[in-house]
């Protein structure tokens, strides 16, 4: 909903010329209602003249009559001069100077690690020009050589739920368009908050990898030795063979 101008000595008018409640007023000019009372216990908006809105053609006089009447009549702007002529500006946002270095870095992480993105997309997303963007994807930009991909999320270029939407928005595009993607190329479309509440692989201890075709099941009786195999004692397996007492005797002899 548009404002209007000067909002807060609006407000100032209204509470000082009319019985339109506070939150009304509040509602129109885009502030709390507690603000109102504040103006009209005079702790806020001190000093500030009230400014007429219905003598600078931003509020008619059947608009404060209704809201007088019904405390639930919600005030509606005639005209704002601030917003004659101003529609939403399109193009490439404004990024600072000390970050413009920054922008062929993250141009070239986005066309390296989301080709899927328009040049358009990512123009909007990082503030930069579609020759620009052309240039590092025909590796024809002067500074190509010296250029890494950064992330430009990391970069503070824009936002990772900005990036995310740009993602999903290039994924439902080319589903549309009934292109496959591959398993690298769906990973990448996957968002923040989605990869984050995933669950982890469960991981497998370094002391028995490579055993995972053993298994402990099984028939106990076929793991079980003393069912099939003769107990074998100390005494039976030192027992010497039969016999050696007559060489004995024989050197005994000789």
């Amino acid at each position: 909903m548009a404002k209007p101008l000067m909002a807060k000595a609006t407000a100032v008018w209204l509470v000082d010329n009319t019985t339109i409640s506070f939150k009304q007023i509040g509602d129109f000019v885009g502030m709390h209602e507690l603000e109102i009372q504040g103006i009209a216990d005079g702790e806020v908006a001190v000093g500030v003249k009230g400014f007429d809105p219905v003598a600078n053609n931003q509020l008619t006089q059947e608009e404060v009559d209704k809201a007088e009447e019904s405390p639930l009549h919600k005030l509606r702007l005639k005209f704002n001069p601030a917003a004659a002529g101003e529609e939403k500006r399109r193009g490439p946002r404004y990024t600072p100077l000390s970050k413009r270095q920054d922008r062929p870095n993250s141009i070239l992480w986005l066309v390296k690690f989301h080709p899927e993105l328009s040049d358009g997309q990512i123009a909007k997303l990082v503030g930069t020009t579609k020759p620009t963007i052309q240039s590092i994807r025909e590796r024809t930009h002067w500074n190509i050589s010296n250029m890494q991909p950064i992330d430009p999320v990391a970069l503070g270029l824009c936002k990772q739920s900005e990036l995310d939407a740009v993602v999903q928005k290039a994924a439902a595009a080319k589903a549309a368009e009934g292109g496959v993607m591959s398993d690298d190329e769906r990973r990448k479309l996957v968002s923040t908050e989605q990869s984050l509440e995933m669950d982890a692989e469960p991981k497998m201890p370094s002391g028995i990898e490579g055993l995972e075709a053993f298994t402990l099941g099984g028939n106990p009786a076929e793991q079980n030795p003393s069912d099939s195999d003769p107990i074998v004692d100390a005494d039976s397996f030192f027992n010497l063979p039969a016999g050696g007492g007559e060489d004995e005797d024989d050197e005994d002899r000789a």
